[in-house]
């Protein structure tokens, strides 16, 4: 009952990616602006070796309306962040998560100015 096991490391000894306290709340903090505005209604977040994918829903029956992925192998490259849309077309990528959440952000000022 005392003994603690640790989790198998997956994919052959490396750790998969995630988000970190910080990325996470401020995605949070949009994902309850976009509820609270009656646009989404679920979310999914994938953590893999390679990527880490939080995904909204506007049903739960459907495909994600937005995916925001976070791949650090393109961190030196085109930008570890990416805003992929609900056809699967990349909207934004870049450096930084402010920029990667703006057009989101936008369209939920639209949404609450209606």
């Amino acid at each position: 009952m005392h003994n603690i096991t640790p989790f198998p490391i997956q994919y052959g000894g490396t750790y998969q990616t995630g988000f970190d306290r910080m990325e996470l709340m401020r995605i949070m903090d949009l994902y309850g602006r976009m509820v609270a505005a009656g646009h989404w209604r679920d979310y999914a977040i994938d953590l893999h070796r390679e990527a880490a994918i939080f995904s909204a829903f506007r049903r739960a029956t459907e495909r994600p309306e937005y995916r925001i992925e976070k791949r650090p192998e393109l961190r030196h490259r085109q930008g570890m962040w990416a805003l992929v849309g609900e056809a699967g077309a990349v909207l934004k990528r870049g450096q930084e998560l402010t920029a990667i959440l703006a057009p989101v952000e936008r369209r939920l000022l639209k949404l609450v100015e209606k």
